[in-house]
C-alpha cells in the first residue's frame, strides 16, 4: 500500500472515530433514530426548535424530530427514544424551562385504563398563552373597566332608576299573593303542622326546662372549680384587646400621615412629582424590555455552523488535506464563511536573483537566477455567500487568493456539487486553479466528499476523497445540554 493511501486511511479512520464519539455523547443517531414517533397538532409552535427535549413528568424521553405545517396549524413529530405507554387521553403541551429558558414539549399520559392510542393518530396539543396575548388581555380588561365607569358616570337619572325598582317590587308582591292563593291548601296544611308542633312543644317543654336547669347547674359547678383559670383567660383577653387597640391607633396614625402626604406611600399617593417620577421610571423599564426583546430577536436570527473535514490526494505522494470552517448566516439567503486549511499544493512563488561577477580582465558578467518555492501550506478562506434556490454563489478568498465558487444542491440538499476557480495570477503563466468537489450527506451531520483538483496543470492535478462532519446551532445546544455539570 502506498504512503498516500496509508495517510488517507488514517485520516478517515480518525474522523470516523471522532464523529462516533461525538454522536455517542448522548446517543445521537447516525441514520435516523430508532424509537416511537408521535405526531401532534398545535395552533402555534413559536419558539420551539427541532431537537428540543420531550419530557414526561420532567424526565427527558426524546426530542422534537421535525416541524411542519398541516393546513393552518403546526405539525410536530416527536421521537421517543424511551419506551412510553401512551393511552387515550394523552395530552401534549409546550412549556418553558423557566422564564427565559428554551421551550420543550411536555407529554401527559392518559389514564392507565384508557386503552392504547391507535397507531398513526394525531394528538391535539395545548399551546400556552404567550406574553403578548397576556398583555392584550390586560389591555382589553382595562378598556372594559373604563367603559363600565363611563356608563355609570353618564347615567344621572337616579330617580327613574328608583321608580323602576319600586315597580319591580310591586310586581313581585303581586306574584307572591297569586302564589299563595293558588296554593292555599298547602298553606293550610303547613299551619296545621305548626299547630301540632306547638302542642308537642307544650308537652315536652317542662322536661326540656328541667334538663336545661340540670345542665346550667353542672356548668356552674365547672366554673366554680376552674374560676382561677377563667380569670387568667379573661386577663389575657383584656391584654390582647389592649394590643389590638394600640395597633388600630398606629394604623390611624399611618393613614393620617398618608392623607397628609407624609412618608413614601403618602408622597406616592398625593404628590404629583412622585407620581410623575414613577410613571417615567415605568416608561424607562418598558423601553428597556423592548430593547432587550429586540436584541434577543436579532441574536436568535443568527445561525452558526462549524465544520471539520479531511481528504487524501491520490496522485500527490505523501499528501493529505484538512480544513476547519465556520459559517454564520444572518438570514436564509446570505451567509459568511471563514475557513483554515492545510492544502498539499500550498502557494508557489518564483524568486528572481541577479548575480553580478567581475572577471580578472575587468569585465562584468551578470547572471539571473530564478527559484520556485512552495510555501504557505496553511491557507485561509473568507467568503460572502448568497443563496438563490438550489444554487449558491460565493466570492472572496479561496486558499488565500481571490476567487469564486458555485454550489448546486440536489436530492433535498443531500448531494452538493461545487466548482471553485481561484489563483488567477499564478507564476510561469499557469492556468487558474480549478477544483470540482462532490459531497454526499450520510446524515444531517456526517458526509463523504470526493473530487478533482487543479485539472489544468499536469504537475499538481489529482483526485481526492475523504469525509467531514458539521455541527449546527441545534446540535451544539443539544451537545452542551447533555454535558454533565459535575464530575
Amino acid at each position: 500500500m502506498s504512503q498516500a493511501l496509508k495517510v488517507g486511511s488514517f485520516v478517515v479512520i480518525c474522523l470516523l472515530i471522532l464523529g462516533y464519539l461525538i454522536f455517542k455523547v448522548d446517543d445521537l443517531p447516525f441514520f435516523g433514530g430508532e424509537g416511537q414517533t408521535v405526531d401532534v397538532l398545535f395552533d402555534s409552535v413559536a419558539g420551539l426548535n427541532v431537537k428540543a427535549p420531550v419530557r414526561v413528568a420532567g424526565v427527558s424521553v426524546g426530542r422534537v424530530e421535525a416541524l411542519g405545517l398541516e393546513g393552518r396549524r403546526a405539525r410536530v413529530t416527536l421521537l421517543l427514544e424511551e419506551p412510553i405507554t401512551l393511552t387515550r387521553g394523552t395530552v401534549a403541551r409546550i412549556s418553558n424551562a423557566g422564564i427565559l429558558g428554551d421551550k420543550f414539549v411536555e407529554l401527559v399520559p392518559g389514564p392507565a385504563d384508557g386503552g392504547l392510542l391507535d397507531e398513526g393518530i394525531l394528538l391535539e396539543g395545548e399551546t400556552p398563552v404567550t406574553f403578548d396575548e397576556a398583555l392584550a388581555r390586560f389591555d382589553s380588561l382595562g378598556q372594559s373597566l373604563q367603559e363600565l365607569t363611563g356608563d355609570v358616570s353618564s347615567r344621572g337619572d337616579l330617580g327613574g332608576s328608583i321608580r323602576r325598582l319600586l315597580d319591580n317590587l310591586e310586581a313581585t308582591s303581586a306574584d307572591i299573593r297569586l302564589l299563595v292563593s293558588s296554593n292555599r291548601s298547602q298553606v293550610d296544611s303547613t299551619v296545621a303542622n305548626f299547630e301540632r308542633f306547638s302542642g308537642t312543644l307544650a308537652e315536652e317543654l317542662p322536661r326540656l326546662t328541667q334538663q336545661m336547669a340540670d345542665l346550667l347547674e353542672q356548668v356552674g359547678a365547672v366554673v366554680a372549680e376552674n374560676r382561677d383559670d377563667f380569670q387568667g383567660s379573661l386577663s389575657n383577653i383584656r391584654e390582647i384587646t389592649d394590643n389590638i387597640q394600640t395597633s388600630v391607633d398606629n394604623l390611624n396614625d399611618i393613614s393620617s400621615q398618608m392623607r397628609s402626604g407624609e412618608g413614601t406611600i403618602g408622597k406616592l399617593l398625593y404628590d404629583d412629582q412622585a407620581h410623575d417620577s414613577l410613571v417615567d421610571t415605568l416608561g424607562a423599564v418598558e423601553q428597556g424590555v423592548a430593547s432587550l426583546d429586540e436584541t434577543l430577536g436579532r441574536v436568535k436570527k443568527l445561525e452558526l455552523e462549524l465544520g471539520l473535514e479531511g481528504a487524501v490526494y491520490t496522485d500527490l505522494e505523501d499528501e493529505g488535506a484538512a480544513a476547519f470552517s465556520l459559517r454564520l448566516s444572518s438570514n436564509p439567503k446570505r451567509f459568511y464563511y471563514v475557513g483554515l486549511g492545510d492544502r498539499p499544493q500550498g502557494r508557489t512563488k518564483t524568486e528572481t536573483r541577479t548575480l553580478t561577477t567581475t572577471l580578472p580582465d575587468g569585465t562584468v558578467e551578470t547572471t539571473v537566477i530564478e527559484e520556485r518555492k512552495t510555501e504557505d501550506k496553511f491557507t485561509l478562506d473568507a467568503q460572502l455567500g448568497y443563496r438563490m434556490g438550489d444554487f449558491t454563489l460565493r466570492a472572496g478568498l479561496i486558499d488565500s487568493s481571490g476567487g469564486a465558487r458555485v454550489d448546486y444542491d440536489a436530492f433535498e440538499r443531500r448531494l452538493q456539487l461545487s466548482v471553485e476557480a481561484f489563483d488567477f495570477s499564478r507564476p510561469d503563466d499557469l492556468d487558474p486553479h480549478l477544483r470540482f468537489t462532490t459531497r454526499y450527506l450520510l446524515s444531517p451531520n456526517v458526509y463523504l466528499l470526493g473530487g478533482w483538483d487543479d485539472p489544468l496543470v499536469d504537475d499538481t492535478e489529482s483526485f481526492f476523497f475523504g469525509a467531514g462532519i458539521r455541527w449546527k446551532d441545534d446540535d451544539l445546544k443539544y451537545l452542551l445540554g447533555s454535558v454533565p455539570l459535575s464530575f
